[in-house]
């Protein structure tokens, strides 16, 4: 038995390697608030906009995202439906081909609809917001999350360029952070600056990263929503058949005792 499960703890580990991206990586906190229908259908616009050109929400039908946010059918007809062979109440696939995806990228790009649940919102956070310029790999930018990545970052004309400079700051946990004992800043030539801006503020965008992450946060389990509205009603449910249950059994036993 000890055999059988140290054979299984052994098989988890290249698991957990590869959910994990880079080493070393300093996870930027993200608690998703699925209440917040305005972030949810931002991040929903954000994701129909800049990621379903090559990535798929198969397990996701927009008339279920409709639903759940408050988005008219209009409007998701309108606005975030941009292939004509898509109609309202059909999956979130996308255009592209696996074998085309194979080709211009070297692999199809993942199906995202459980990505939250096998990554963590944390991750996901971290690595939409870490790319930066890298002339070395092939489409001109790098991850520090998720080193030597495979796509373009197409959220470049929203965030603006971005590079790794030598900076001081306070985080002593930086990628080769040495203390500077006059200014006890740490010195770190792994910082990422924007230095091309884009059409967003870097607090604007990281409020939309955060809109998109919580979105996927919401699509990898659409049950969950449902649940929490759900959750206080049983709740109060409980407790008002507990007090007549109660009362009810006093009723019953008041002879006998």
């Amino acid at each position: 038995m000890k055999k059988q499960l140290c054979a299984l703890l052994f098989a988890l580990v290249p698991l957990a390697a590869l959910g994990a991206g880079g080493e070393n990586v300093n996870l930027d906190e993200m608690n998703p608030d699925l209440q917040d229908k305005a972030s949810l259908q931002n991040g929903m616009k954000l994701f129909t906009n800049y990621c379903m050109g090559c990535h798929s929400l198969e397990y996701q039908r927009y008339s279920r995202a409709a639903e759940d946010l408050d988005i008219p059918q209009e409007l998701v007809e309108e606005h975030l439906i941009f292939d004509e062979n898509l109609a309202f109440n059909d999956q979130m696939r996308i255009a592209m081909s696996a074998e085309d995806g194979e080709g211009w990228f070297g692999a199809p790009p993942p199906d995202l609809t459980l990505e939250a649940r096998l990554r963590g919102t944390d991750w996901i956070y971290t690595y939409l917001r870490g790319f930066y310029k890298d002339p070395e790999r092939p489409w001109g930018v790098n991850n520090t999350v998720f080193p030597l990545v495979g796509m373009p970052n197409v959220l470049e004309p929203l965030q603006g360029t971005q590079e790794m400079v030598c900076a001081r700051t306070e985080d002593a946990s930086a990628p080769d952070a040495k203390l500077d004992p006059l200014s006890g800043l740490y010195e770190s030539c792994h910082v990422l600056q924007v230095t091309e801006p884009g059409r967003m503020e870097p607090e604007e965008f990281d409020q939309a990263m955060w809109d998109l992450t919580n979105f996927l946060a919401y699509v990898g389990e659409p049950s969950k929503l449902q649940a929490q509205s759900l959750g206080p009603k049983v709740l109060i449910f409980i407790f008002i058949f507990g007090v007549i249950a109660y009362f009810l059994k006093r009723e019953f036993w008041r002879d006998i005792h």
